[in-house]
This record gives C-alpha cells, structure tokens and sequence, in this order.
C-alpha cells in the first residue's frame, strides 16, 4: 500500500457566473463542491495506476466532514484526524462570459500539539502496512517546518520509502532527513536557494542540477553509484518547461522530454508526476523508466480536472518520451533502441477506473 499524507487539504468550491458582477449580487448557474488538495490528486492517479492507496490527514467542523464525504466519493479510503478548527475551503469565481477566474484561499486551520500528536501515533501504525509513503502539500498553521522531516524519520526507522513534494524550508528540511526522492518545481527550487537558475523562460540545466545536488548534499555524479531509486535521498526531481523533468541522483543526471509542448496548471501536472514518481519507486523501475513515465503523466494531465489524465494520451506518451543525459546522449525513446519498462502501462488500465479514463479520452 502506498500512504498519502495531506496535512493541509481543502474544499474546493466554484461558481460558474454568466457576467459576474464584482460591486453587486451574482446568481452562479453552476456550483461545484469537491475534495481537494495536493495529497488527494496523487491519490487519485496512484489508484488508476493500479496501486493500492489511503489517504491521511487532518480534517475538522462541517466542511472536514464534506471533505471525508468527497474523498470516499471518489474511491479513496481515507483515516482522517479530527481536528478542531474547520478545514480551509478555497472558492473559485470563474466567469463564463470573459474566461477568466478569481479564487479566494481561506487561511486554514491551527493544528495544536495534541492533535498532530494524535495524527502521529496513527500514522506510525499505518507505516508497518506500506510500501511507501508520499508527502504532498503545504503545512498547515500550528505545525513547524521540521514536520514533514519528522514524519521522514519515522518512515526511514520503519523502512519505507518516502517521496517528498512541498515547499519553502520544509522542502530543505525535508530532503535532509533524505526521503528516498524529492520533488519540486523550478520555481520552488528557485525559492529555496535564492536565485533564478536562467533567464525567464530559458532554464539553465547546468544551474538547476548543482541547485538539486546543493539541496540533496550530493558531490559530484558517481557513475558506478546504484541507478534504481532506493533508501535515502537517491534523486531529486525537479519539474521545468513544458512537462521537462530534470533528475539529479548520484550516478549522474537525467533530462525527460515530451515529444510536444504541454501546457497547464503547474501544480496539478505536478501532482500527476510525484503519482507517476511514486508508482515507480515501489515498482523497482530504473530512473530512465521512472522519469519517463513521471513525464507523461505530467504531459497526459494537460488539460483534465486534478487528479485525472488521459489514459491514450498516457498511453501513447509512455514510449514517445526522450530521456537523456544532461550532456545530451539519448538514454531511453524514440531512437535510443531503448524503451521504457511496460510493466506499469500494462497494470495501470486495469481497474474500473482506469476503463473510466479510457473511455473519456
């Protein structure tokens, strides 16, 4: 089993409004209320893919409650901890006459001592039936930046693997408790070591992989060192461009390229590779098979509401990835001679859901 931990969901809410009107009263002619957060649209594509899933967090008052309601109607089992404070929602205004959309995010709750106490004790016993556990999303207030490395040194004590994908200095934190991988995006990566890795819309590879190994406390790249992903800080994924992914590990560095431009929201394409990413890790894939497949779920969610993707575009993107060595000389796709493990393509339609997918794309 894979365990998601998602300690700052929220609810999500939208208006659809024909015309709004920002000094007077809107009638919204749709409204929309579903479970949200980072943690749970990893959860979503981990479930598609064919793994075994729950979801753990903090939830409180009414809107925790819809929360829990909205998780279970997606197919996700969930052991929530009951907090005090209500659960942040984050409402959006989207105006179908112009195509543009306002959100408005709630401050959140204030976790106390007692509770996160409570959530630890539960989610130690929850590390001795999983395979690996996945750290998605902000801390909420109450909690210190050491808290996603905490939950990182219980893992590592009960070995598990961990994937990590947050920001600010629980990013830094974090990768030093060395989870078996990290991931972030450029612009998270950027934050943390206080500098722009490039001009704007020209990425420096060069700067971005010794801005990963800064941050994993990697030397330089040892080509004899292990090339499948394993306990502690094996690699850092880093999500730049069009759907690029970037692995600094400690046999070298890695570059994974869709065929084509991709666009979307950064966060929810984000969510799609740290699930590909996670999937691959206790799967046993190389970083050449794992990077593909993390990128083209990256390039497949472009486009589809969080938490979902294209199963032929998914499909069809498996092999068409360019993975190469930072230098440039091709590794895995098209014209390498290589192509990348099926093992995951083949399970990851198995399920109800993933037929679902299959049938909307």
């Amino acid at each position: 089993m894979i365990l998601v931990v998602s300690l700052n969901p929220a609810l999500h809410v939208t208006h659809q409004v024909a015309g709004a009107d920002w000094a007077g009263v809107n009638r919204p002619h749709t409204v929309e209320v579903q479970a949200g957060g980072k943690g749970l649209n990893v959860a979503r594509i981990l479930r598609v893919l064919g793994q075994q899933v729950m979801l753990t967090g903090l939830a409180g008052g009414l809107t925790g409650h819809a929360l829990a309601g909205g998780i279970a109607a997606v197919g996700i089992d969930s052991a929530l901890t009951q907090i005090a404070d209500e659960t942040r929602r984050i409402f959006a205004v989207s105006d179908t006459v112009s195509g543009q959309t306002a959100s408005f995010t709630e401050p959140g709750p204030v976790i106390s001592a007692v509770e996160y106490e409570r959530f630890f004790v539960a989610y130690e016993k929850r590390l001795q039936s999983c395979a690996a556990v996945v750290l998605s999303g902000s801390l909420p207030k109450g909690l210190p930046a050491s808290t996603h490395a905490d939950l990182i040194a219980a893992a590592v004590a009960a070995q598990v693997l961990v994937v990590l994908d947050t920001r600010g200095y629980a990013l830094r934190l974090g990768t030093a408790a060395r989870p078996a991988m990290v991931r972030a995006s450029l612009a998270e990566l950027e934050s943390v070591t206080g500098r722009p890795l490039g001009p704007p819309g020209r990425p420096d590879l060069a700067a971005i992989d010794a801005a990963a190994r800064s941050l994993a406390g990697f030397g330089p790249a040892d080509p004899s060192a292990r090339c499948r992903p394993g306990p502690g800080t094996n690699g850092v994924v880093i999500s730049f461009g069009a759907s690029e992914l970037l692995v600094a590990c400690r046999g070298g560095t890695l570059v994974a390229r869709p065929p084509a431009t991709v666009t979307g929201d950064p966060d929810t394409l984000g969510d799609a590779a740290v699930a590909g990413l996670a999937d691959g890790l206790v799967r046993g894939m190389t970083w050449p098979e794992l990077l593909a497949q993390a990128a083209a779920l990256e390039a497949a969610a472009a486009g589809w509401p969080a938490g979902t993707f294209s199963a032929t575009d998914y499909r069809r993107l498996r092999s068409a990835i360019r993975v190469s060595h930072i230098g440039g000389d091709l590794v895995a796709g098209p014209g390498s001679g290589l192509v990348p493990s099926c093992t995951a393509r083949r399970r990851a339609h198995a399920g109800p859901s993933a037929r679902v997918l299959a049938a909307r794309s």
